[in-house]
């Protein structure tokens, strides 16, 4: 009888931390997030479509395709690149998802070096 009280309560406790992703409340709209780059944190803007995403940083703006793997991964190319290092892809993955705000791991296409950070959805 213990063994069953404990793992009914050990079922119990594990349902409670699941999290459900709603990746598709996410696929388009105006979403603000910061990163951390050595010491520095830097803010930037996005805008995104099914296929476009415009990125606002330091009042530059870059445009990149999107090609979504999944509902939850997609996979930015810039369309201009300036340089060799923006010729490479970011995949980009939504670990989590909230009511506005999603958290994310990106990465170049390929690479294992990973980084995390939170977008806050600020327009549909």
């Amino acid at each position: 009888m213990r063994f069953f009280i404990l793992l009914s309560s050990l079922l119990f406790l594990n349902s409670c931390y699941e999290s459900e992703r709603n990746c598709s409340d996410f696929r388009t709209g105006t979403f603000e997030f910061e990163a951390l780059s050595g010491t520095e944190v830097f803010k930037t803007t996005i805008t995104r479509n099914d296929s476009i995403e415009i990125d606002f940083f330091e009042g530059k703006s870059d445009t990149s395709s999107i090609r979504w793997v999944n509902d939850c991964e997609y996979v930015l190319e810039k369309i201009h690149p300036k340089n060799q290092a923006e010729k490479k892809a970011i995949l980009i993955k939504i670990l989590t998802t909230q009511k506005n705000q999603y958290t994310f791991e990106f990465s170049e296409v390929g690479k294992t070096k990973t980084s995390r950070a939170v977008a806050r959805k600020v327009k549909p």
